[in-house]
C-alpha cells in the first residue's frame, strides 16, 4: 500500500506540529510505503540534506510556502482566471448570512451555489459552495497550464480583490483595505494557494518547467497513491482535496490540534493589518470546512478537537476518534511498582508535573494547597518543571505554546509560596523548610520524568486551558491517582479513574486532594484503574493498530476514478472480450462489444 503523507512543518523535519507523531506512525507501519509531501513555512524547515528517515519513506517532496515564488512563465487564460478569482475573493469578503452575492460567473466550469431571491446567496452554505467551486476552478487552471503564482500576484488579481472588498455587502472589516493591505493580502493568498501549482497530481510538462526550481520531482504522485493522509485540516490538506477531486484518491484527515484555532491565535498576536487578518481568517475557515466535507474519514485526537471540527462542518458520520499514542516504556517500572504497592512516596505529598505557565494556574494551586494545609498540616506540595518534548502533536492539544517553562511564572509562584507558607522547622535547632518545593526533572532528587510522578501520593493538574493532557496520561501510566480540573480533554482521558473539579475553584481542588490523601485504599484502586485505562487507550501500539485498520478500510472501499473503471476486475461481462455480436439472456436485446465496453445494462 502506498500512503501519501501530507504535512505542514512536520516530516521530514525533526521538529514541527506533527513531526513526533508522524515519525512514530511511519516507523510503526513498516509494511507500508510512505511518500511525504511537506509544506515548509519558513527557511529553517527546509533541511540542507536528506534527514535520516525510516526505509519505508520512499521519497520526500518539499514545497516552500514562504517568500516569492519562482518565475513560472505559465500563460493563463486571463478571462477564465478572472472569473474564478473574482468568485474566490467574493467568497472571502462577503458576510455569509446578511449579504447578497451576485450569481455565479457563467464561465466557472464547476458551477457555484444555487441562488436565492434573484441571485442572492445568503447562507454560509452558499458561501462555502462558492469558495469550493472557485478553488477547484483555480486548481484546474493550474493543472492545465502549469501554475498560478504570477497570475495570483498580478494587477488583475489585486484589482479583483479590491473590487470584492469595496462591493456592497462586503464584510466591514475588509471594506477599509488600503493599497498596501491589498498587496500584502494578495501575496499571502498566493502562498496559501501555492500547493495548486506543483507537479504532485500527475504528469504535466508545464508543471515540470515551472517548478523545477523547487524540487527534482522523483517518485510517485498523489494520483498514484492509494491514500492521502493529511496530518492537519489546514493548508497541508489542500493537495489532498485537489487529488481527490481530480484523481479520486481517498483522503484521511488526522488532527491532534485544531489548525484553524492555531491560525486564529497566531494571527491575533501578529502585526498584520486588521483587513489582512480578516481575509486570511475567512480563507482558513472556508478551507477547513471544505477539507472536512471532502475527507473520507476524519480522526480527531479527542473530543475537544472533534467539537471544533463539527462546528466547521465536519459530518459526524465521518468522524472517528483516535487517541494519540505515547510510549509507556519509560514509565512502566513506576507503574508496576505502584500496582505492587512498593512505592515509598510520602502519603501526604501532592505532585504537580509539567511546564509552568499562566494557563497552568499554579497560583490557584498554591491557594488550594493553603486550604489543604488547614485540614492536613503535614501535607507537602512538589512543583516539578519538566522541560521535555511536550508539543501539540504529542498531547493532541494546543494548550501551551511550544516554548519552555516561564521563568517569570515560576518566580512569582516562589514569591507567593514564601508569602503563604513561611518556612517551618521541627525544633529550635533545625533549619526551616517550606512545605512547597520547586524542582526540575534532571535534578538529583528527580533524575527522570518517571521519578516526578513517583514523588507524590496524588498527582494534581490545575490548568485553566488544556488540550490533550500529556502529564495526566503519564501519571496514569505510572498508576498514580489524580485530581484534575475539568478543561479540554481531561474528563475524556480520566474516564472515571480520577477526581475532576471545576477550573479556577481552589476550594473544590483542595477538598478533592484532602479526600484522596485521607483514603489510601481509594488511591490504590483509582491508580490501578487509571493505569489499565491508559495501557488500553493511549499507547503507541493502539494508535498504530487503529491507523493500520483505517488504511485498509479506506483503500478497500475506494471508488475507482472514471479512468480506472475498465481496469476493475469483473467490471465487464466475459462476453465483452469476444469479437462480433452476442445474444444476451432471454428478455435482453442483442448487443455488440461496443455496448458491453460501455457497461450499459438495458433490459427489453
Amino acid at each position: 500500500m502506498r500512503i501519501a503523507l501530507l504535512t505542514e512543518g512536520g516530516l521530514p523535519q525533526p521538529y514541527g506540529d506533527a513531526s513526533a507523531w508522524c515519525d512514530r506512525l511511519v516507523r510503526g507501519l513498516a509494511g507500508q510505503d510512505f511518500e511525504v509531501f511537506a509544506l515548509a513555512r519558513a527557511p529553517g524547515e527546509v533541511p540542507g540534506g536528506r534527514p535520516e528517515l525510516p526505509p519505508q519513506v520512499r521519497a520526500v517532496h518539499i514545497l516552500p510556502v514562504y517568500g516569492a515564488p519562482p518565475a513560472d512563465g505559465a500563460r493563463i487564460p486571463r478571462r477564465r482566471f478572472l472569473e474564478c478569482y473574482q468568485e474566490f475573493v467574493a467568497a472571502l469578503t462577503v458576510r455569509p448570512d446578511t449579504s447578497a452575492l451576485p450569481s455565479p460567473a457563467p464561465g466557472l466550469r464547476h458551477g457555484g451555489p444555487r441562488t436565492l431571491n434573484g441571485g442572492a446567496a445568503r447562507s454560509s452554505t452558499d458561501q462555502a459552495d462558492r469558495f469550493a467551486a472557485s478553488l477547484y476552478g483555480l486548481a484546474e487552471l493550474a493543472r492545465e497550464h502549469g501554475g498560478l503564482p504570477a497570475a495570483l500576484r498580478s494587477e488583475t488579481a489585486i484589482r479583483a480583490l479590491e473590487a470584492a472588498c469595496r462591493a456592497p455587502g462586503a464584510e466591514p472589516l475588509v471594506g477599509g483595505a488600503q493599497v498596501r493591505d491589498l498587496l500584502t493580502a494578495s501575496a499571502l493568498l498566493e502562498r496559501a494557494l501555492r500547493p495548486l501549482s506543483v507537479p504532485w497530481y500527475g504528469e504535466c510538462a508545464a508543471y515540470e518547467a515551472s517548478y523545477a526550481a523547487y524540487e527534482a520531482h522523483e517518485g510517485g504522485t498523489l494520483a498514484s497513491a492509494d491514500l492521502c493522509h493529511a496530518t492537519t485540516g489546514g493548508p497541508a490538506a489542500l493537495p489532498g482535496i485537489v487529488a481527490k477531486r481530480f484523481c479520486g484518491t481517498p483522503l484521511l484527515i488526522t488532527e491532534y490540534a485544531v489548525r484553524l484555532r492555531e491560525h486564529y491565535l497566531g494571527e491575533a498576536a501578529s502585526e498584520l493589518p486588521t483587513q489582512v487578518r480578516a481575509l486570511l481568517a475567512a480563507f482558513h475557515r472556508l478551507l477547513a470546512g471544505e477539507v472536512y466535507r471532502q475527507a473520507d474519514l476524519i480522526t480527531p485526537g479527542n473530543a475537544h478537537v472533534r467539537r471544533w471540527q463539527e462546528r466547521c462542518g465536519a459530518p459526524r458520520t465521518k468522524i472517528r476518534t483516535v487517541h494519540p499514542g505515547m510510549d509507556a516504556g519509560p514509565l512502566a517500572a513506576v507503574g508496576e511498582a505502584a500496582e505492587a504497592g512498593l512505592l515509598d512516596a510520602d502519603e501526604l505529598t501532592l505532585a504537580w508535573v509539567g511546564r509552568a505557565g499562566p494557563d497552568k494556574d499554579l497560583v490557584g494551586l498554591l491557594h488550594a494547597f493553603a486550604d489543604v494545609r488547614k485540614e492536613e498540616p503535614s501535607a507537602r506540595l512538589r512543583i516539578i518543571s519538566a522541560d521535555v518534548e511536550e508539543r501539540a502533536d504529542d498531547r493532541g492539544g494546543e494548550d501551551t505554546a511550544n516554548d519552555g517553562p516561564s521563568p517569570e511564572c515560576l518566580d512569582s509562584c516562589r514569591a507567593l509560596a514564601a508569602q503563604l507558607f513561611p518556612d517551618e522547622a521541627a525544633d529550635a535547632v533545625s533549619v526551616g523548610e517550606n512545605p512547597v518545593s520547586f524542582e526540575e526533572v534532571g535534578s538529583p532528587y528527580v533524575p527522570e520524568r518517571a521519578d516526578a510522578y513517583a514523588a507524590g501520593a496524588v498527582v494534581v493538574l490545575s490548568s485553566v486551558v488544556e488540550g490533550f493532557p500529556l502529564s495526566l496520561v503519564e501519571a496514569m501510566f505510572c498508576g498514580r491517582p489524580t485530581v484534575s480540573t475539568d478543561v479540554g480533554a481531561v474528563r475524556e482521558v480520566i474516564g472515571g479513574t480520577g477526581l475532576v473539579v471545576p477550573p479556577r475553584n481552589p476550594r473544590a481542588l483542595a477538598e478533592a486532594c484532602v479526600e484522596l490523601l485521607r483514603d489510601p485504599e481509594r488511591r490504590a484502586r483509582l491508580g490501578a484503574a487509571a493505569r489499565a485505562r491508559a495501557l488500553e487507550l493511549f499507547t503507541v501500539e493502539q494508535n498504530i493498530r487503529a491507523f493500520r485498520e483505517i488504511y485498509l478500510d479506506l483503500v478497500a472501499h475506494r471508488e475507482p476514478a472514471a479512468a480506472e473503471t475498465d481496469a476493475v476486475p469483473f467490471a465487464l461481462p466475459a462476453e465483452a472480450h469476444l469479437p462480433g455480436t452476442w445474444t444476451g439472456t432471454p428478455g435482453r436485446p442483442r448487443r455488440g462489444p461496443a455496448w458491453a465496453a460501455r457497461g450499459e445494462r438495458e433490459y427489453a
